[in-house]
């Protein structure tokens, strides 16, 4: 089995591919309540325990970034993810004995053949989390939440974590395309 997972320090999306490329699990860990960087480190390990007791035999890690982004990341912000990421990725060896692959997310992308539209009025992110939707036949039932206040009170919305899983996804997609 196949473990893909999409990190950074508010939310990791995991995602578990069978030995032929087929869902199996997708979940996420959500860090953003929690401000000490070690407590994460904390609450990482423990889900990644619980979802490293699948027999899990490759694990596809996103690659952090390796420069900046037009005003999107500050190098505080790529230090963080970098130290984090290191950090995720030792204890997942640590616990499965198992050295993970670093993944470009564009290359993933482009051996997936998932196109991103820049003119579109659609977020990049939910580009890819639809190509995920049509690609698994709208098989995952994705979280959602019902809007408690404002103007759009009481309509239901994707939650936010949904983009991480739909990343951890492609992660381990790629990463079992390109091993085959």
């Amino acid at each position: 089995m196949i473990l893909g997972l999409d990190i950074s320090t508010s939310i990791v999306g995991l995602t578990i591919l069978d030995e032929k490329g087929r869902f199996v699990h997708m979940t996420y860990c959500d860090l953003r309540k929690e401000k000490d960087f070690f407590k994460k480190c904390d609450l990482i390990r423990e889900k990644l325990k619980d979802v490293l007791e699948f027999p899990i035999t490759k694990i596809y890690i996103e690659d952090i970034l390796q420069s900046f982004s037009g005003g999107l990341s500050s190098a505080k912000t790529i230090t963080q993810l970098a130290r984090f990421n290191g950090i995720v990725s030792y204890i997942s060896y640590e616990i499965s004995g198992i050295i993970p692959v670093y993944l470009n997310v564009n290359s993933c992308r482009k051996i997936l053949g998932i196109k991103i539209d820049k003119n579109s009025k659609i977020d990049k992110k939910e580009q890819v989390r639809q190509w995920v939707d049509n690609y698994t036949l709208n098989q995952l039932a994705w979280p959602t939440k019902v809007l408690k206040s404002g103007p759009n009170k009481g309509d239901t919305r994707l939650c936010s974590y949904c983009y991480d899983m739909a990343d951890s996804y492609v992660i381990a997609l790629a990463g079992y395309t390109q091993q085959t």
